[in-house]
């Protein structure tokens, strides 16, 4: 007998998907979203991609999703701030554009914010779940960003670099974010850890691509990594005021 669906309990689900040169997936991953069934709206924001990924996204039906666009690339970090300011579900989840993360992992993903337990929720590669083998040194860099990220935050993730988190909207409508690329990881995790968020992290499958298949991420990304986690660390949030009818925090 299948599962039963999976039941959001009246929330509203915003997918955020940042969008760069992903002709080849972008469609693909737009009907895995949709097969959840879960999304009340999913937002694209096209960074200036430049191998036609815009004009499938402008060619897709009307209503099937939000598309918003830069005029110049200014970074992943940008364009989830650009899909944060335009979501209007009571759930923001980030959905890489890429094929790498399976929304099948959405109802794990969702739970913990559902059953009122968690703020925010961060997935991991390294809990379990199926992944391909890939890069030794990839690895390597991912612990040591997520470790000295850990001892700055007093958090024990294991995965802080992972495309997928959730978070409870009204969090991220009250956060002034500012990365412009890769930054915004562990910006999120700094900001939501001096917030005091109930943060939870489950695992999630992860199908990684090779750098001859679009892998855009490299090793100088992860030299500035090290430096967001200490520039978001070592400052406190910019907040604006919470609206009053939302509460910040719910217990």
């Amino acid at each position: 007998m299948p599962d039963a669906p999976f039941d959001l309990r009246g929330l509203k689900l915003s997918v955020v998907m940042p969008v760069y040169n992903e002709r080849a997936t972008i469609e693909e991953i737009l009907r895995r979203v949709e097969a959840t069934g879960l999304a009340h709206e999913i937002i694209a924001v096209d960074d200036a991609s430049t191998d036609g990924t815009r004009g499938v996204l402008e060619g897709l039906p009307p209503g099937r999703v939000r598309l918003l666009g830069h005029d110049a690339n200014r970074g992943k970090g940008r364009a989830v701030r650009t899909g944060i300011e335009a979501a209007t579900g009571d759930i923001i989840l980030i959905q890489d554009a890429d094929l790498e993360y399976d929304p099948a992992d959405y109802p794990a993903l969702l739970k913990p914010i559902v059953d009122g337990v968690a703020d925010v929720v961060v997935g991991s590669r390294f809990l379990g779940g199926p992944h391909r083998v890939l890069y030794f040194w990839h690895y390597q860099g991912n612990r040591l960003l997520t470790t000295l990220s850990n001892v700055l935050t007093n958090l024990n993730l294991t995965d802080m670099e992972c495309c997928y988190k959730v978070f409870r909207a009204e969090i991220l409508r009250r956060l002034v974010l500012r990365s412009e690329r890769f930054g915004i990881e562990p910006e999120l995790i700094a900001r939501v850890a001096q917030l005091g968020c109930r943060i939870y992290e489950v695992p999630v499958s992860y199908f990684g691509r090779d750098y001859a298949h679009g892998k855009k991420i490299t090793w100088r990304d992860g030299l500035a990594a090290l430096w967001h986690i200490l520039r978001f660390a070592l400052t406190r949030p910019r907040l604006r005021p919470a609206s009053p009818d939302r509460p910040e925090r719910r217990e």
